[in-house]
């Protein structure tokens, strides 16, 4: 087993550069998504309780939804989505 091979497929804990590729900045790059994945999961369930609290004051969580989506957009794709949502509705005769 030569030296660039050595702990390969094992946990060594010991970053080698292999292949031309890093192990040292490979490990960086994969140890910042996993924190932020944890961050994004955290952020994913406070968001959540806020629907929760919302909903026991009887708010509609997915009308609350929709209109989260809408204020994200801008004036104007918005505008033409109401226009094309009011155009299919007419359409099928659902006014």
């Amino acid at each position: 087993m030569t030296e660039e091979t050595a702990g390969i497929g094992h946990n060594s804990g010991e970053e080698q550069d292999v292949g031309g590729v890093s192990g040292k900045r490979l490990k960086a790059y994969l140890d910042r998504i996993e924190r932020l994945t944890e961050e994004k999961q955290g952020m994913a369930d406070d968001i959540k309780d806020i629907y929760a609290e919302a909903k026991a004051t009887g708010f509609d969580v997915k009308t609350m939804r929709k209109l989260v989506r809408l204020r994200k957009m801008d004036a104007e794709k918005r505008r033409e989505e109401e226009e094309l949502l009011a155009l299919y509705q007419a359409a099928i005769g659902l006014d």
